[in-house]
């Protein structure tokens, strides 16, 4: 299985998740939701805790979702998270976007919600992902974009974990500013059709900053990029830990604010 051969750069530690279980349609997918009808036919690349799939299956019941992942770390969780909520017209898969095992047009709408940024090769999932989706359906992909990121008060502290993080993710041959590319890439993938869109998500509030301001201070020093980051040269433990409190400092500040670029694209297939 190619994709999971590759690195994921945040790996699936608890400070990872508790960022991706705070995931809904309404804040990370709204350019899609038009198209989540009852009775589509919907594959989610990527799933994840599946917080965002388990939504998208509300939205189109009677229709069914399958959530794929390359590993199976996350997908326990996923599926106790369809148990809990009682949505019985989801499943979740080990799959390869590479490779993915459904026919031609399978799905009415196939969804990737920061997943290109990891790839080493964006534009060939993008290929599949448009293959396994139905004349008349759309493709949909979301990234952050990492050299877009802004934040208030200055700190060189933080101007570090950037550096750092972009660091890593390019040693695992991996894109973090793909915010800004996905339009060429969803052209290079030979679609139909491309919509391009932005959205912004924004940490200001003392909920808000506590909340990602704490995840990052223990993702910096819980999580798979601490030891990438490590390993490959590109800080020391004590420099990230100082780059933990940082993060605690910027998010105890009440002028603290952050803002993350998303980008956005909606393909159509050909045919």
């Amino acid at each position: 299985m190619r994709a999971a051969e590759e690195t994921y750069t945040h790996g699936h530690a608890e400070s990872v998740l508790r960022s991706h279980l705070s995931r809904t349609v309404a804040n990370s997918a709204a350019y899609l939701a038009e198209h989540l009808r009852p009775g589509a036919t919907v594959l989610d690349v990527g799933c994840g805790p599946g917080t965002i799939t388990v939504d998208i299956a509300r939205r189109v019941a009677p229709g069914y979702v399958v959530g794929i992942e390359p590993v199976q770390a996350p997908l326990d969780g996923a599926r106790a998270l369809a148990t809990e909520s009682g949505t019985g017209n989801v499943e979740f898969r080990i799959g390869d976007v590479y490779a993915l095992e459904a026919p031609d047009g399978a799905y009415d709408v196939v969804h990737a919600h920061q997943v290109l940024q990891h790839l080493t090769d964006p534009v060939a999932a993008l290929r599949e992902m448009l293959r396994v989706c139905r004349p008349g359906g759309v493709v949909a992909a979301r990234d952050a974009d990492y050299a877009a990121m802004a934040w208030y008060p200055a700190d060189p502290r933080l101007d570090r974990w950037l550096e750092i993080y972009r660091a890593v993710a390019h040693g695992n041959g991996a894109e973090p500013d793909a915010g800004r590319r996905l339009l060429a890439w969803a052209r290079a993938s030979g679609a139909a059709s491309v919509t391009p869109s932005t959205t912004v998500w924004s940490y200001a509030t003392p909920a808000e900053r506590a909340w990602w301001g704490g995840l990052w201070a223990d993702r910096i020093l819980t999580s798979a990029i601490t030891q990438q980051a490590v390993d490959g040269g590109h800080a020391t433990l004590d420099e990230l830990s100082g780059i933990s409190t940082a993060w605690r400092r910027w998010a105890a500040d009440e002028d603290g604010w952050f803002a993350i670029l998303n980008g956005e694209v909606l393909l159509r297939p050909a045919g």
